[in-house]
């Protein structure tokens, strides 16, 4: 179902609301609290409209960045925002595949409500590759839409976000992610804040 935003009316229809999802920003500083200022690269894995990579990269100050997107409206408004500017390149990428390896390595990987719409095979192998790319000292950090213990708690989140379901949504719970990228071999990995359905997931590569 990823595939759905291919679709510019889809695409466009969640950046028209990004702004507005509730205590996002409390999220994203959490987020930002975590990186070291001196990470020379950073890679956003389904980038958007480069929000949280903007701000990652007024975090880090020295470091160049990779927006990372499949979505042709969205690596539109990445190429419009990033086209002048030497710190960032701009890849096409579907997270269904494997990812692009000859981008080399990072000291920081970030995700924002991306990597819920590949399925959970997929999300685990996903899992490994930054592993793989990340330094020794690196940062992963994965702000997350996660499933609900409940269907009542499903229910409410919605409710509290007035907001439909997306039909892409894929959700795995929050306590399985974290078994994963412990089992991977990640440092002090914890859900570092969260909101109902919505979730920090943090892990160091030390």
């Amino acid at each position: 179902m990823i595939s759905e935003w291919k679709s510019a009316e889809h695409a466009l229809e969640y950046l028209s609301r990004a702004d507005k999802i509730p205590h996002r920003s409390e999220g994203e500083s959490t987020l930002l609290e975590e990186l070291p200022e001196e990470s020379k690269r950073i890679l956003d894995i389904g980038s958007g409209n480069g929000r949280l990579l903007d701000l990652c990269m007024l975090k880090c100050k020295n470091a160049s960045g990779v927006a990372l997107d499949f979505s042709p409206s969205m690596l539109d408004e990445l190429k419009m925002k990033y086209n002048d500017d030497g710190n960032v390149t701009v890849v096409e990428h579907d997270l269904n595949n494997p990812l692009p390896f000859d981008a080399g390595s990072f000291d920081v990987v970030v995700s924002s409500f991306a990597i819920h719409h590949i399925d959970d095979k997929r999300k685990k192998n996903l899992y490994n590759e930054i592993w793989d790319i990340l330094e020794i000292g690196g940062t992963f950090c994965n702000l997350e839409h996660v499933s609900s213990p409940t269907e009542n708690l499903h229910k409410k989140f919605f409710e509290k976000l007035d907001a439909k379901e997306d039909k892409t949504n894929d959700l795995l719970d929050l306590e399985t992610q974290l078994r994963w990228i412990n089992e991977i071999g990640f440092d002090d990995v914890d859900c570092y804040w969260k909101w109902r359905e919505l979730a920090l997931i943090v892990g160091k590569k030390n």
